[in-house]
């Protein structure tokens, strides 16, 4: 018999643990290849870990609620074959070996008591410092992370150097080129980030006020008490987390969408039967949310402390309603760069895998601004919460027929339009109220001057 250990997978760059949600199987159920053994929640995304072999399941390591970092072992499963256990070494070499290593160790003895105190204060002043981490805006290499800590090099710092990688990624060529033109710290303030009573973080980032703890709710004998769900709990962080660190400010714009109403109908059966995709409104909104996008680039754009950071890549994120109420926003990378049937291909696909619970932790992720169609649940109009760390939010309200004032050359008269409302969130921070009005504005023109082609 043989054993198979189950570890954690890569989940993404910027995914380093999971939570057990449920075990799918027991110690002694039999597993086939591919059956899925364990649920596991991220901060992103609900999934499970599949079985790579077939054979019967021998042990659980960790229980439900318990947090797992990326590479360790789920569970072992036991399976037909021998253990790929070494041959041990004969006595005869394991003597040679004990032997040769007391020699070195007496002999380097002086070396070794200096090398170790010299250790000691290593380790000392990197426990004073912060360590440079991977995060969700880049993934540093082990290469990068050293040598940003040999030339004292913050994670505020390093995430503000302009990386060639994959998706923005710092490489060795970027951070040495860095360095080349980087103002030196001064000795001060690398001897006080060095004090014990003054770490580097507390010289950076003065600390907020806490705030204070909400009243505790009064519970009468007839009211129900509903635990909130862990994907519940998250969003409501997130939330918290988004009032208290942008400034939110919305404007409103009403569109006139007869036309593209119109043009929709006319073409929505043909484009069906031609690609097996429903042409919904949601990629056409998108359509003009990313010609303004283009317009005016700093509503794709994030905040890092003074700095800001103009995205290159447009991943439009897409906020999707679940079926027990939950919010999620996958996310539609380079979404400028795919014409009207991807981008309906794209919609479809990931709302339909949404509600299914099978998106991946990296298209939940990465998304530079957010549209939500708070529409298809009747509504008039909203005011969205930003998603950090992105600057802006657009909610499209419901299609309604208005009576509106039609202008033409022969008089005014009053006709039925089709309108909706935009509503735009955006970070008052970097983006003032002309910006912030100008782009929604513009979001309302391509939508009532829409000349895309047909894509059938």
């Amino acid at each position: 018999m043989a054993k198979f250990e189950l570890k954690l997978p890569k989940m993404g760059e910027s995914v380093a643990e999971a939570t057990i949600t449920s075990w799918l199987k027991e110690v002694g159920d039999t597993i086939e290849i591919d059956d899925a053994v364990v649920e596991i929640a991220t901060d992103k995304v609900d999934s499970d870990v599949p079985s790579e072999v077939a054979g019967v399941l021998l042990q659980k390591n960790f229980e439900v609620d318990q947090v797992v970092k990326v590479g360790e072992v789920l569970a072992v499963i036991q399976t037909e074959g021998e253990d790929a256990t070494p041959d041990p070494l004969p006595a005869t070499t394991i003597k040679t070996v004990k032997e040769t290593a007391a020699l070195v160790v007496e002999a380097a003895s002086p070396v070794a008591e200096a090398a170790t105190a010299v250790t000691e204060e290593i380790t000392q002043v990197q426990e004073q410092l912060q360590p440079i981490v991977s995060n969700e805006k880049r993934f540093y290499s082990p290469l990068v992370k050293n040598i940003a800590a040999q030339e004292n090099i913050s994670q505020e710092e390093l995430d503000g150097v302009p990386g060639t990688g994959q998706n923005g990624r710092v490489t060795k060529k970027d951070i040495l080129a860095y360095l080349k033109n980087r103002i030196p710290i001064t000795p001060v303030v690398a001897e006080a980030a060095l004090q014990p009573t003054a770490p580097r973080a507390a010289l950076l980032v003065t600390p907020k006020q806490k705030t204070p703890p909400p009243t505790p709710a009064v519970v009468s004998g007839e009211d129900q008490i509903i635990e909130m769900s862990r994907m519940g709990r998250l969003i409501a962080d997130h939330m918290i987390q988004s009032k208290e660190t942008s400034a939110h400010v919305q404007s409103f714009v009403e569109a006139d969408v007869t036309e593209l109403w119109e043009w929709r109908e006319k073409i929505k059966h043909k484009f069906f039967e031609r690609t097996g995709e429903k042409l919904t409104f949601t990629p056409l909104f998108i359509t003009a949310v990313l010609k303004a996008l283009h317009d005016f680039p700093l509503l794709n754009s994030s905040v890092d402390g003074n700095r800001i950071i103009q995205k290159g890549a447009i991943n439009i994120g897409m906020a999707t309603a679940l079926s027990d109420g939950n919010l999620i926003v996958p996310v539609i990378r380079n979404a400028d760069h795919l014409n009207l049937f991807g981008l309906s291909k794209a919609v479809n696909d990931l709302a339909r895998r949404a509600r299914e619970n099978q998106l991946l932790p990296d298209e939940v992720q990465g998304g530079t601004y957010t549209v939500t169609n708070v529409g298809n649940f009747g509504s008039i109009m909203g005011t969205p919460i930003i998603n950090q760390p992105q600057v802006g939010i657009m909610a499209v309200g419901v299609i309604r027929k208005m009576p509106a004032v039609i202008e033409t050359p022969d008089g005014d008269f009053i006709g039925i339009r089709r309108k909706l409302i935009l509503s735009h969130s955006y970070d008052h921070r970097i983006i003032n109220g002309a910006t912030g009005g100008q782009f929604v504005k513009n979001v309302a023109n391509y939508l009532e001057n829409w000349d895309e082609p047909a894509p059938i």
